[in-house]
């Protein structure tokens, strides 16, 4: 079979001088690019795809980033709001009483006068911790420090409620300083 270009020379189609000058360039720019390196078009390619990866990286690094700023501002809020809004607890006095509550799975102790346990037990005052100790702190700054971060708030009691009318135990009333 025939190529085509001798087709066309046979039918006078084509001129040989015009057909020896397309092969002379065909085989010039093969011998420009040298074998098993890619094309120009490969290249440029090649390079095109790299920078998208690059960039994208780049984002994904600058999204991890500013998550871990996000987090820290978040950490300092909540820093601010217990150091700057925590109940003084009482002096270690003899009066004081002990508080326990649970901090993961192990029970934690900490005196409190007895105006705070009362405030502590009908919800008025909270505990947080701050740098592995604990403070207590008011409900509403609580509320706020939850809405933060909720690992931080370790006791956060209900405000007592009115008791149902059809409670059968309406009439027995716990005492304030029931311990655990």
């Amino acid at each position: 079979m025939a190529s085509l270009q001798d087709q066309l020379l046979k039918a006078g189609l084509a001129d040989a001088k015009k057909a020896k000058q397309i092969n002379k360039e065909k085989r010039k720019e093969a011998k420009q690019q040298p074998k098993g390196q890619p094309k120009a078009d490969e290249i440029a390619e090649a390079a095109r795809r790299a920078q998208q990866e690059k960039a994208e990286r780049d984002r994904q690094l600058n999204r991890e980033k500013q998550a871990q700023a996000e987090q820290r501002a978040i950490e300092a809020q909540v820093k601010q709001l217990i150091v700057t809004n925590r109940v003084a607890r009482g002096g270690g006095g003899e009066s004081d009483v002990a508080y326990q509550f649970a901090h993961g799975k192990k029970i934690k102790k900490i005196f409190v006068s007895p105006a705070q346990q009362d405030q502590l037990v009908r919800g008025l005052l909270a505990i947080v911790e701050l740098d592995g100790g604990y403070e207590l702190v008011p409900a509403k700054v609580a509320e706020k420090i939850a809405q933060r971060n909720t690992d931080r708030v370790l006791v956060r009691n209900e405000a007592s409620q009115a008791p149902d009318e059809d409670d059968p135990y309406a009439d027995y009333q716990i005492p304030d300083d029931l311990m655990w």
